[in-house]
Formats: C-alpha cells, structure tokens, sequence
C-alpha cells in the first residue's frame, strides 16, 4: 500500500513538473531524491503555487526541502539522545 501511494504521488509530481514545459526524466530524479510521499506533496505544492521557469529554481526547492528533512531527522536524533542521557542521570545505567 506504501509504494501505491509512493508511485501515485511520485506521478502527480511528475505531471506537475512536465506541466510547467520541464523533461519527465527531471521529475523522476526529483522524486526519487525526495523519497517520501509528503516531500514530494510539499514540492507539488511549491510548483502549483510559485510555478517556477527555470530548472534552477525548481532544483534549488528540492535541496531546501531535502535540507529542512535531513535538518528534523537530526534534531529528532538529538532529542531521543538527549532523553536517553537524561533517564541514565536519573536512573543510572543498569547492569
């Protein structure tokens, strides 16, 4: 079900992308560096609303948004470290 949703998202992206006059193959890459469904909904977003005419814009979007995720997946690693030390200080390490 997954990969339904996956490859359903990945073609609307792909119909946004040839829509705005760009080559389908640079909608393949962009989803495919995107990976998820919800990163792509966010591109499909930035391309209805900006419709940008150049690649450029359209490659510098994805590496933001690649870039905001990379950015949360850290900081939620952090917090899970953060919470671990946090129960060790109040626990101790067990045996």
């Amino acid at each position: 079900m997954a990969d339904t949703e996956w490859n359903r998202t990945r073609d609307r992206l792909v119909a946004e992308i040839k829509k705005l006059g760009f080559r389908e193959d640079l909608g393949y890459a962009v989803a495919k560096n995107l990976g998820s469904p919800k990163a792509m909904e966010r591109m499909i977003s930035y391309l209805v609303n900006v419709k940008p005419r150049k690649e450029e814009l359209l490659i510098d979007e994805m590496l933001a948004i690649c870039s905001e995720i990379e950015a949360w997946k850290e900081k939620k690693a952090s917090q899970e470290a953060n919470a671990r030390y946090n129960e060790i200080l109040l626990n101790g390490l067990e045996e």
